[in-house]
């Protein structure tokens, strides 16, 4: 079990000579928050990945996955990944945060955005200009050890940098409850809808056959407090800074999970939070 633990340790280092390369966005102790600019750091970015998705939380990994221990998929290629990088031990910096961010401009040039596989965005995409495009999040994941408020808000001050470079009018994504069956999330899945749903404008809807019905409760039958303190925690995040869901969950059976649709209009996000994780000097 320990030489197990210790190669997966290893497997989302990154050599320090190859992380001096490029500079960090944003730092908080020995924590920074910085772009992907090389394959090492991006396999390192898909080894946390499996560790979370495939070990933590049961999802189903292709014979190929398995035997390289890295959540891998061909958006990889296409994507940007923002990386949250711990430097206490200075000569093996290490990912223990990730995201995956994906521009409309460049998902339109390499086949569409990975949601499109779960949702139909035409609506959200008919809102969308040159100068106000989409930009996915998807493939959020940080450590266990890491999972603190400093390593959320790197992720998120990283975020706003991205939006500030890039003209971004909409943020979204599929964010996840954990375990397949929606019986188990009825509370969840209703209290989104009955208080988050999005304007029709904005309203992606879920692709059958794997769609399921989030209005399973009637809003009076359910506990508002239990419901919204049992959403995961990168859900409760997105709602704080003033997200929306889609219509409809979807059964991801390989990630175990279902997923509803979030989406994030960069005008509504809080002038608070804006502030809070968009700071510039560090």
């Amino acid at each position: 079990m320990l030489a197990q633990s210790l190669a997966r340790s290893r497997a989302t280092e990154v050599a320090p000579a190859i992380i001096a390369r490029a500079p960090a966005i944003h730092r908080a102790g020995l924590l920074d928050v910085r772009l992907a600019a090389s394959e090492a750091e991006i396999a390192a970015a898909q080894a946390l990945r499996y560790e979370i998705f495939y070990d933590e939380m049961g999802a189903q990994p292709s014979a190929a996955m398995a035997r390289q221990r890295r959540d891998i998929d061909a958006y990889d290629a296409v994507c940007d990944h923002l990386l949250v990088i711990d430097h206490a031990d200075s000569s093996r910096p290490r990912v223990v945060g990730t995201y995956r961010l994906l521009r409309q401009d460049v998902a339109q040039a390499n086949g569409g955005f990975y949601s499109a596989g779960e949702y139909d965005l035409s609506r959200l995409i008919a809102q969308s200009t040159p100068s106000q495009q989409l930009l996915e999040l998807g493939r959020s994941c940080v450590a266990p050890e890491w999972r603190t408020a400093a390593t959320i808000s790197l992720l998120w001050r990283g975020i706003a940098s991205y939006l500030a470079q890039h003209k971004i009018g909409h943020l979204f994504g599929c964010a996840s409850l954990h375990g397949a069956d929606p019986h188990l999330h009825a509370a969840e899945l209703s209290y989104l809808f009955h208080h988050h749903l999005a304007p029709p404008e904005l309203r992606a809807t879920a692709l059958p056959p794997y769609r399921v019905d989030m209005n399973r409760l009637p809003a009076a039958a359910i506990d508002t407090r239990a419901a919204a303190r049992a959403l995961p925690p990168l859900v409760k995040g997105y709602l704080r800074v003033g997200a929306m869901v889609g219509d409809g969950g979807f059964v991801d059976r390989q990630f175990n999970t279902v997923d509803v649709f979030v989406v994030m209009p960069v005008d509504r996000i809080t002038s608070r939070y804006a502030e809070r994780f968009g700071a510039a000097n560090d």
